[in-house]
């Protein structure tokens, strides 16, 4: 079984492949830096986790899908798809300028649909599969200083209603867990959110649940 955590990170990144990685899977992490991703390695096979890495610009198409080929080539098909990814950069509506917001969606939204582009096809040929996003509470209610990342935020959750929509009855479920704080925070640690995620891929096919607030 082979999960795939998309901005693999040192909080919710590493909690996620943690989790998914003590119930026996292989995990596959994308990042940026080479650097960062052989330290998060590291740490998970200290925990007797089978991880690996593979870099990834994840506002750039080709490298995201690359890394994504070299993923089938090595490990084979992913079962699940764990996107982790975003941009924050600061700004409000009257001053934002257009470069940070086109950033914030390339990642957080775009980068999101191509990874479902890439693991959803040999999953509808299996019948089963879970394609997992983590949302952010910026798209139920905006913060004028993270105008960028709110506005990803909110196609993301638009992307993830509109794939629930078009995979119902394939047996892939798809979700997302909306983050309503600051991961972090008194109970907002990243392995308690892990936790809910991995309560999502073990729900039954009847009783998918595609979004769900957290907490």
């Amino acid at each position: 079984m082979i999960a795939v955590v998309v901005g693999a990170g040192p909080g919710m990144g590493q909690a996620l492949a943690r989790r998914f990685g003590s119930e026996g899977f292989t995990v596959a992490l994308i990042a940026r830096r080479a650097e960062a991703l052989d330290s998060y390695v590291t740490e998970l096979s200290a925990d007797g986790i089978t991880a690996n890495g593979f870099v990834a610009d994840i506002a750039i198409e080709s490298s995201l899908r690359g890394a994504f080929a070299q993923i089938r080539a090595q490990l084979g098909d992913p079962d699940v798809l764990l996107f982790n990814a975003s941009s924050n950069p600061p700004g409000r509506p009257e001053d934002i300028s257009a470069d940070d917001c086109v950033e914030a969606y390339k990642i957080g939204a775009l980068g999101a649909l191509i990874c479902a582009q890439e693991v959803c096809p040999a999953m509808r040929g299996k019948g089963a599969g879970s394609v997992f996003f983590t949302g952010g509470g910026l798209a139920l209610k905006p913060w004028p200083q993270s105008t960028a990342l709110g506005m990803a935020k909110a196609a993301l959750r638009n992307l993830v209603a509109g794939l629930a929509t078009d995979l119902a009855g394939t047996g892939i479920h798809v979700g997302s867990i909306v983050i309503n704080g600051l991961v972090g925070k008194p109970g907002f640690e990243p392995h308690l959110i892990a936790d809910r995620f991995w309560d999502l891929h073990i729900e039954p096919v009847d009783e998918f649940t595609h979004e769900l607030i957290y907490p």
